[in-house]
């Protein structure tokens, strides 16, 4: 069921961003809850660098960021962060990032739930990643960025990505940031393409 929520959990107002030298911009976009915008366009083109500056990790030289003051922010990088051995498993390591084991149990299809009693260490890169990706959404955050989210996945995680993101969607707003362009067209509502120019509007909601 999706939740009504007329303000925007996120806008951009002619924003430019990024570290030493600015990389992107000027870009305006608002993201409602309910949403899942995708941003799709080829290397170089500071996509990354616009969730970063969403996530104060990267530099705001001019324009406006505008968040919901009480919007909870999750944020997946494209390489998570890989542990060193130990034997923790799928759901202790979810557990201490945030993550409510009851949500992401419902969340995960059936042929991924094994996946919360391995240990993380003998888990392959993609499964790894879509464990993350998981724990981003059952943290209840309102506000969700993935930076190429299928990145190491293969076609069955790709696929079990779809199915969770095609359910969850209603409690949140998503940004996603990706050369994968046909995972876009699957899974956003909108979809916009970075050009040297700017964003320009590839596909409007849906």
């Amino acid at each position: 069921m999706r939740v009504f929520d007329p303000q925007p959990l996120l806008r951009l107002d002619a924003l430019v961003a990024g570290h030493t030298r600015p990389v992107i911009g000027p870009v305006s976009l608002q993201l409602t809850r309910g949403e899942v915008l995708g941003l799709w366009g080829p290397n170089g083109t500071g996509k990354s660098t616009l969730l970063k500056a969403i996530g104060r990790s990267a530099r705001v030289f001019s324009g406006c960021i505008e968040r919901q003051p009480d919007a909870v922010l999750a944020h997946l990088d494209q390489q998570p962060v890989r542990l060193p051995a130990m034997p923790v498993t799928g759901r202790e390591l979810l557990r201490a990032a945030g993550a409510r084991s009851e949500v992401l149990e419902t969340m995960l299809p059936d042929t991924l739930a094994p996946l919360l009693k391995r240990r993380i260490d003998r888990l392959s890169g993609g499964q790894y990643q879509l464990l993350w990706i998981c724990s981003a959404l059952a943290t209840g955050a309102d506000l969700v960025l993935l930076d190429e989210p299928t990145n190491n996945l293969d076609p069955a995680n790709r696929a079990a990505l779809i199915e969770i993101l095609a359910l969850e969607r209603d409690r949140r707003g998503v940004l996603i940031v990706s050369h994968d362009h046909d995972f876009l067209e699957r899974v956003c509502s909108r979809l916009l393409e970075a050009r040297d120019t700017g964003l320009v509007e590839a596909r409007a909601n849906r």
